[in-house]
C-alpha cells in the first residue's frame, strides 16, 4: 500500500472477535499501526505512547488501531495490563500485513525470518492513505506526538 491508494475495508477481528471495518472510521482518521509483538519493550512503549496521547489524537480527529500477528488472547491481555484505551487486530495469519507490505524477511543475528516492519498507515476521512510512518522513522516513545505533527 502506498500513499494514495484505499485501504482494504475488511481490516480484520479485533481482541473480542469483533470484526473491524474502514467503514467504522468514516468521518475520523485512522492511525493504523503495525507492530511485531504484545509486551515486548518496543512496541509496549509505542503502545503506551499512543494511549498517552489518546484523548489528544482523538481531540485531532484520529481514532487508533493496532495490528499484530498476536491472538485475540494475547491482545486482550496487552491492553488489560497497559489499560489500552483501542482496538488490536488479531492478524494471525497476516492477511492485513501483507496486503500493506509490512509483512517481510527480516534478520538477527545472521538469521533470517518473516516478521513484522514496525510502520503506522494515516488513513484519511475517506479511506484514502495519505501518509506512511516507516519502520526506520518509528519513535516508539514519541509515536503519538508524530502522529499529530507530521
Amino acid at each position: 500500500m502506498n500513499i494514495g491508494d484505499k485501504a482494504p475495508e475488511i481490516l480484520g477481528k479485533d481482541q473480542k472477535g469483533n470484526e473491524i471495518k474502514l467503514s467504522d472510521f468514516k468521518g475520523k482518521k485512522l492511525a493504523l499501526y503495525f507492530y511485531p509483538k504484545d509486551n515486548t519493550s518496543g512496541c509496549t512503549a509505542e503502545a503506551c505512547s499512543l494511549r498517552d496521547g489518546y484523548q489528544e489524537l482523538k481531540k485531532a480527529g484520529y481514532e487508533v488501531v493496532g495490528v499484530s500477528k498476536d491472538s485475540a488472547q494475547s491482545h486482550q491481555k496487552f491492553i488489560d495490563q497497559h489499560e489500552l484505551p483501542f482496538n488490536l487486530i488479531a492478524d494471525t495469519e497476516t492477511t492485513l500485513q501483507q496486503q500493506f507490505g509490512v509483512w517481510a524477511e527480516k534478520s538477527m543475528y545472521g538469521r533470517k525470518y518473516m516478521g513484522t516492519n514496525r510502520t503506522t498507515f494515516i488513513i484519511n476521512e475517506e479511506g484514502v492513505i495519505e501518509k506512511i510512518i516507516g519502520p526506520k522513522e518509528v519513535k516508539t516513545k514519541d509515536h503519538a506526538n508524530q502522529i499529530l505533527t507530521k
